[in-house]
């Protein structure tokens, strides 16, 4: 494992720190100016206030910018489609006939989200394909598969539920029917939204692999001064929606022996929660636990609560610690129940187990950062990507650069252009790799 020494995070810097890196890549100025400067386009599409985006999945925001990038990729030659749960592919064929590998993220952000998180990725997977394709074109070999960059539908999870719902569709863990018919909190289908922006389509894609490329969303990079983050294990995570049920009342009148009041007992929920993260954590296995989402009802300053809706999730690197604290949560569940006299319904829910990237990917990307100079460090993701659905059905390969203090889900979320530009080499090298089958053979 290599180092490098004088990472600079200031936002805008096109500088890089002293390697390899410096006196190689970056002496191409034309390719990487014009990954800067899209990328500084497409983050234009949904732009907030403070520097941030706001593209939730479906909307006019988020419609907008894939007619960008369909834009962008075709003017080098893509063909894009769309499948059936609007997860966009752009195609292109280096040798025809043959088998596709895969690179990409998401488009789509959290509400007041940051314009890094999963656009990154996607923007680092097409400029990558392109300066593959000058590669090939110039090369004496046919390269062994073609390459599809993929701008997975509603990562994020926010407007509509589960998040990782266009990979998850895609990798069969979630019927296309089931995630269609799904809502958002004003009654718009995910059939109605795609529809309304054009990108509901009936395209199917085998791929013999897979790489994303993403922000940590965390700071371990930064603290270690490495560039790169080769990801070999996801944490597991168990997401429940929880909806407790009380009874309305007046806050002046009702007493407290009589009160039934459903945000006593969400509010308890959310405070066993932190409990629990801090009961099963330990010096090995850390448990992180968040309620991320909460809904109440009628919500009026003189009326107690009937029903608040929340989201608990709770993750940690071990499945033992994991399932010892999901086990607390639920019996937490019933000591609320009777403290609070309410009644707690659990809905949907959504897990991942903790599980290793394809080792031999690993091995790979290794071999491609020491090539390129770029220190690097191995990393478990503690968040979910798409490459979380895809390493169960094809050799996956996760990327990781660095946030500027793990800032994430947030306007303020940066990383610098020095690190894009060496996540946009690495992706390039590790893509590159792939392709010619080293990998996966044909």
């Amino acid at each position: 494992m290599t180092t490098s020494p004088n990472r600079d995070n200031s936002s805008g810097d096109d500088g890089l720190r002293d390697s390899t890196f410096r006196d190689t890549t970056l002496r191409d100025s034309l390719r990487n100016n014009a990954f800067l400067a899209d990328f500084r386009s497409m983050s234009t599409f949904g732009a907030t206030a403070r520097g941030g985006v706001d593209r939730q999945a479906g909307t006019a925001a988020d419609g907008q910018t894939r007619i960008w990038f369909r834009g962008l990729v075709e003017a080098h030659g893509f063909v894009v489609r769309y499948d059936e749960v609007g997860n966009q592919f752009a195609l292109l064929e280096l040798t025809p006939g043959a088998p596709y590998v895969a690179i990409g993220s998401h488009l789509d952000s959290q509400p007041l989200g940051g314009r890094f998180d999963g656009a990154y990725g996607v923007l680092a997977g097409a400029h990558a394909a392109i300066e593959l394709k000058a590669q090939a074109v110039t090369g004496e070999d046919e390269p062994m598969f073609n390459i599809a960059v993929v701008n997975w539908f509603n990562e994020e999870g926010c407007r509509f539920k589960p998040s990782m719902m266009g990979s998850s569709v895609f990798t069969g863990k979630i019927p296309a029917e089931q995630a269609l018919a799904t809502s958002d909190p004003h009654g718009v289908t995910v059939r109605d939204a795609l529809n309304d922006i054009g990108t509901h389509g009936d395209f199917r894609l085998d791929i013999a692999a897979y790489a994303e490329i993403h922000i940590e969303q965390g700071r371990s990079l930064e603290d270690d001064g490495l560039a790169i983050g080769l990801v070999e294990s996801t944490w597991g995570a168990n997401k429940y929606e929880f909806v407790v049920h009380g009874e309305q009342g007046h806050t002046g009148a009702t007493v407290i022996k009589d009160r039934k009041d459903a945000l006593l007992g969400a509010s308890a929920l959310v405070v066993a929660a932190r409990e629990i993260a801090n009961q099963f954590s330990t010096d090995e296995h850390m448990v992180i636990t968040s309620c991320g989402e909460f809904t109440v009802f009628p919500n009026s300053p003189v009326v107690v609560a009937s029903r608040v809706d929340l989201l608990v999730d709770v993750r940690s690197t071990d499945p033992d610690v994991l399932a010892a604290a999901d086990a607390e949560l639920h019996r937490r569940v019933s000591r609320i129940e009777e403290f609070a006299d309410v009644r707690i319904e659990r809905g949907a829910e959504h897990t991942w187990d903790a599980k290793m990237y394809d080792q031999a990917g690993m091995k790979l990307a290794a071999a491609s950062a020491e090539k390129l100079g770029l220190g690097y460090g191995i990393v478990r993701t503690l968040a979910g990507h798409d490459s979380t659905n895809l390493k169960d059905i094809v050799p996956t390969i996760m990327l990781f650069v660095p946030s500027v203090e793990g800032i994430s889900h947030n306007e303020r979320e940066l990383t610098s252009d020095a690190d894009m530009l060496a996540g946009l080499a690495m992706l390039t090298e590790v893509a590159g790799r792939m392709v010619n089958g080293g990998l996966v053979q044909r």
